[in-house]
């Protein structure tokens, strides 16, 4: 489902509280979050990497040659398994950007991948393109 607030309602989460103990939040924080990018980024093509091994980066922008990953983590300390390093290597993105619910400043995890809330990120991964 597309609208995280719909899924919410139908699932009788009344508040951010609930919504963090329910097992949809992961998914639903994916969902928001690739949803506001993609319709922020009309330029760039969108897509989801995955390997047969199962590395992944849940969102790929491309534009000609230019590429920013994203990574969507419900957490306010997110953590990069070595998966999605592993695809990180295989697209060799200009620069990553972990979304995450966290509040206060965005940080760098190394010199390419960026942790920022939504609203951070979105403007960051503007400046990129």
């Amino acid at each position: 489902m597309r609208d995280s607030g719909i899924l919410h309602r139908l699932l009788l989460i009344s508040d951010f509280n609930g919504l963090m103990g329910h097992p949809v939040f992961g998914a639903s924080w994916e969902g928001l979050v690739i949803e506001n990018i993609v319709v922020n980024m009309p330029d760039w093509t969108p897509y989801f990497y995955r390997t047969a091994t199962g590395d992944e980066i849940d969102l790929v922008l491309q534009r000609g040659n230019q590429k920013i990953a994203v990574e969507c983590k419900a957490s306010t300390a997110p953590q990069l398994n070595k998966g999605w390093w592993n695809a990180f290597a295989d697209i060799n993105p200009e620069k990553a950007f972990v979304i995450a619910p966290i509040s206060g400043s965005t940080y760098m995890l190394n010199e390419n991948v960026t942790v920022a809330s939504l609203s951070d990120g979105l403007r960051l991964i503007k400046q990129e393109s």
